[in-house]
This record gives C-alpha cells, structure tokens and sequence, in this order.
C-alpha cells in the first residue's frame, strides 16, 4: 500500500490544488482565490499518496469558530476515504486552533457531500439563497455547523 500523509500546503501547491479544484467542481475557485487564502493566513492540508496530491482542504479559523472554506478530492479517488481523511483532519486543526464550531455551506444536490457532513454530526443552521452558480442560474446553499466537542465518524 503506497504511503499516505497528510500534510500543510503552501504556494508550491496550488497549481496541484488548481488543477484538482478544476476537474471536480463546475464552478472552480481560481488560482488567485488559493493564493489569497495562503496569503491570508488560512489553513490550508492536503493529503497525498506516493508523493501525489489526492485531496486538499481550506480552512478559515476566527475566534473560536472555523469556516471550511473548500474542500476537494481528485475524481478518480473519489469514494475512497481521503474525504473523510480530510474532514477530519478539518476538524482536528479547528479544535487545536481553539474553534469550538465548523461551519461550511454545501450544495443542496450534492448528495454524497451531504451523507459524509451528516455523517460526522453536522446539522443545518442556516441556508444562504442563490450562493451558488448553475449554468441557468443560481443554487442555494445549506449552512451547516458541527460541534467540535462531538464528533462522531
């Protein structure tokens, strides 16, 4: 079994991020948004397998509250764990930096989003109207939060 880490990501990164963000997401962040999330002091890890970046995560950490900015898994290891490797991962540099909450916004039709979300405690507190792109219009988004004290999966 090839080697697994996770581990923090920087600037040399990002194409890697990119390049994944692009071929998984209809509406993908841009290199800039990446770079500005480094430049602004954002968590950012990734998990890699025999040296290739598989998934990667952004995390911002205000106060005691952390926001999961994105997250994201190379197609073709999809539904292989290393979402749920990263999530937790989320959710443990959160906790150490002090957040006793992690919120995100997901869309409502990603349903496998959704089952893993659910799956670590996450319960909806909110819903943000017309968040998302679609190609003929917008989608909403589902706030949801989990306590950091109760995590489940």
């Amino acid at each position: 079994m090839p080697c697994v880490e996770m581990l923090p990501l920087g600037h040399h990164d990002v194409d890697e991020m990119v390049a994944i963000e692009q071929g998984v997401f209809p509406y993908p962040w841009t290199r800039g948004n990446f770079v500005d999330s480094i430049d602004s002091g954002y968590s950012a890890w990734g998990c890699r397998v025999a040296g290739e970046l598989v998934g990667y995560f952004v995390l911002m950490i205000a106060v005691d509250e952390a926001h999961l900015l994105n997250i994201g898994v190379l197609g073709k290891r999809q539904r292989m764990g290393f979402g749920t490797r990263l999530l937790r991962c989320a959710m443990s540099t959160a906790r150490q930096a002090g957040a006793s909450g992690l919120l995100l916004e997901v869309r409502p039709s990603n349903e496998s989003a959704l089952a893993l979300y659910r799956q670590f405690g996450f319960r909806q507190i909110g819903l943000r109207r017309d968040y998302y792109p679609l190609a003929d219009g917008r989608e909403d988004a589902l706030v949801l939060r989990c306590e950091l004290g109760r995590i489940r999966a």
